[in-house]
């Protein structure tokens, strides 16, 4: 990563895609028959359901196709996501500050994802380190001086959209970004599942059960 990116500013936001990270830890299986994906995606999901067009999956509480594992540009191999994705943004946060001697310093791990009742993926924070993950406006006054009362930005896949926007879902190779200048919360501590809500809770769920088939 240091090779190619010579300097960093204090308060800048390294973006990296989990495939190299996975690739790095060895997260790779080969395919040795039909079902070997399958059976990774049972044993890295809490949840499998097959669909019409793809498996849906819940990986750590996060909603996903095939639990994350991809064969693209794996050259015939199946590359997993990174075991822990949040401590490896730690571990390469702490190294880069060491390296270009900065304090506030952000990573992220990105992957892809697809939003219900919209085409094509965009980017993911799967993991991050160095910065609040989410910016909570409830309590505070608009510009009419109306309260909030559920406002709150969902700052780590912002910030991950953006830099997967850059960085390519084809064969752009490449798989870092430097994010500079963005309006976020610096910290050294960062809460693994602030992102995460209940299934239960999800404000979309009653809409999905009465969905009609023709939409």
């Amino acid at each position: 990563m240091t090779r190619y990116i010579k300097n960093l500013p204090e308060r800048s936001v390294i973006v990296v895609t989990s495939k190299i990270v996975s690739l790095s830890e060895r997260r790779t299986a080969v395919i040795e028959n039909v079902n070997t994906k399958l059976k990774l995606m049972r044993k890295e999901s809490e949840l499998v359901i097959p669909t019409r067009y793809a498996w849906l999956t819940v990986k750590d509480g996060m909603a996903m196709s095939s639990a994350g594992i991809d064969e693209s540009n794996a050259n015939g191999k199946l590359i997993l996501l990174p075991k822990n994705s949040f401590k490896t943004a730690h571990f390469l946060r702490k190294e880069l500050q060491k390296k270009y001697g900065v304090k506030e310093l952000g990573v992220i791990v990105t992957d892809s994802r697809s939003t219900p009742l919209r085409a094509a993926a965009m980017g993911a924070a799967i993991g991050y380190a160095g910065f609040r993950g989410l910016k909570d406006y409830r309590g505070k006054l608009d510009i009419f001086g109306r309260k909030f009362k559920f406002s709150r930005v969902n700052v780590a896949d912002s910030l991950a959209i953006a830099a997967v926007l850059v960085m390519g879902e084809g064969n752009e190779q490449q798989p870092l970004a430097v994010i500079q200048k963005a309006s976020i919360e610096f910290c050294d501590k960062v809460h693994p599942r602030e992102l995460r809500i209940n299934a239960a809770d999800d404000m979309y769920r009653p809409l999905f059960s009465r969905l009609p088939k023709s939409i």
